[in-house]
């Protein structure tokens, strides 16, 4: 017999965890950090960090798992990673070290980096990576992973077959990315016979018309940046689509891109795996600016290597503030103590191109603020890392799936209302025998 049980997504975003299990074989797919407590509030790992395992479970921030903490006889065989956001990995420095941890290799490197430039280091103990589109087996189960188009770069989809059960784990997805061929081909040419498909569904209830792609951000960013004077722009270091718009504007509009070494690093990493720009000969309108907070980072993480491989692409306070009217600087709010060196940084354009809930965070809200004081006009440019609701049309259309079990959504009752197939709601927690 074959079960699944969603420990956590059921009715929330984030914090994704799903078990899958028969008589000889369990799986778990993806561990996440949640995003907002039972209040809906953002969630804050701080004041558990000290509590135990046990604790953690009794206060439901770890889903209780047996043997996936403790190597017991009821052993977890494998945990699978769908991408490198922290609401899919943020809790994996909680599992044993004897449970394999499988994800794609550019992912394992993105983890890494959070490590070093974020708060979130993850150490895993024991790490295989598997190829796209390349079957592979865990016991009973066996496995293929599916190319994805994310705000997250090396992002999958997972086919899970077992005793004659075929589920489709969609992870996150959408379709108006860089890579919306990828999802376009996948959806163009599913995977047949999908009895039943767990989706996603982060846009469902938010009744907003289709998403802009990354060309007509681009295109905004463009029409921005042709006016005489300096943009910053506050946007996700890991979001590789993102960046890239970025770096295609300021081309464009024969604008110089900075970047500090964190997006250096990751840039530069990912470089291995597609064609991105990083710095480099080959990309010489893109500059490093050594901010204090991620450079003392790198400097301690790789005794001050990281610095010296970037030294030749380095931009200093006083080059920008010489004519800053010809930079485009991807910003953050730790990023305020370098930009108060910057001399006549005013008047500029701040581009906020991240989604509109994180600036209810105090730090986001005193960096806008302060920009302001300093003349900055306020543009919001963006577009979701999630699938709008015509994506999700046509993706479950295409799969056609017997059953869709939502996950990942604060909104799982209105999926009996959009989508053609049959709805299993479930709760977390809850057993259901796949059959």
């Amino acid at each position: 017999m074959l079960n699944l049980t969603i420990h956590r997504g059921t009715d929330e975003i984030g914090g994704s965890c799903v078990e899958l299990w028969n008589d000889n074989t369990r799986i778990v797919l993806d561990f996440g950090m949640p995003l907002v407590d039972k209040a809906r509030n953002e969630f804050d790992f701080k004041q558990y960090s000290k509590m135990s395992v046990d604790e953690l479970i009794e206060k439901s921030v770890l889903p209780a798992i047996p043997g996936l903490y403790k190597d017991d006889s009821n052993k977890i065989d494998g945990l699978l990673i769908s991408h490198a956001h922290a609401d899919h990995y943020g809790l994996l420095n909680y599992i044993g070290a004897h449970v394999p941890v499988w994800l794609g290799e550019a992912t394992y490197d993105i983890i890494q980096l959070s490590g070093i430039f974020t708060p979130n280091k993850i150490e895993l103990k024991n790490h295989s990576f598997f190829q796209r589109d390349v079957p592979f087996n865990i016991g009973d189960f066996k496995i293929t992973p599916f190319w994805n188009d994310h705000s997250a770069f090396d992002s999958y989809v997972f086919l899970i077959e077992c005793d004659g059960i075929r589920i489709l784990y969609s992870g996150d997805f959408r379709s108006h990315g860089r890579k919306s061929k990828t999802m376009q081909r996948f959806i163009a040419h599913p995977p047949p016979d999908i009895d039943y498909l767990i989706m996603e569904g982060t846009q469902v209830g938010r009744n907003k018309a289709n998403e802009k792609n990354e060309e007509d951000i681009e295109k905004e960013l463009v029409k921005l940046f042709r006016e005489p004077r300096i943009n910053l722009v506050y946007t996700s270091s890991q979001n590789i689509d993102r960046l890239v718009s970025i770096y295609k504007a300021s081309l464009k509009t024969k604008k110089i891109m900075i970047i500090d070494v964190y997006i250096a690093k990751i840039l530069t990493t990912l470089s291995k795996y597609a064609k991105f720009p990083y710095p480099s000969g080959s990309y010489g309108n893109i500059k490093v600016m050594f901010t204090k907070y991620t450079s003392d980072k790198a400097a301690k993480a790789s005794n001050n290597q990281m610095l010296y491989d970037f030294k030749p692409f380095k931009i200093t306070k006083e080059e920008i503030g010489n004519e800053p009217s010809q930079y485009v600087i991807i910003v953050r709010p730790s990023f305020q103590v370098d930009l108060e060196k910057i001399q006549n940084l005013e008047n500029g354009n701040l581009i906020y191109s991240m989604w509109e809930g994180y600036k209810s965070k105090a730090d986001t809200h005193k960096f806008m603020k302060y920009l302001e004081q300093k003349g900055f006009s306020n543009y919001d440019i963006h577009t979701s890392g999630h699938a709008d609701l015509q994506t999700l049309k046509k993706f479950a259309d295409a799969i056609n799936p017997k059953s869709i079990i939502p996950i990942h959504t604060f909104n799982k009752n209105d999926y009996s209302n959009i989508f053609n197939q049959n709805i299993i709601e479930l709760n977390d927690g809850e057993v259901f025998g796949l059959s």
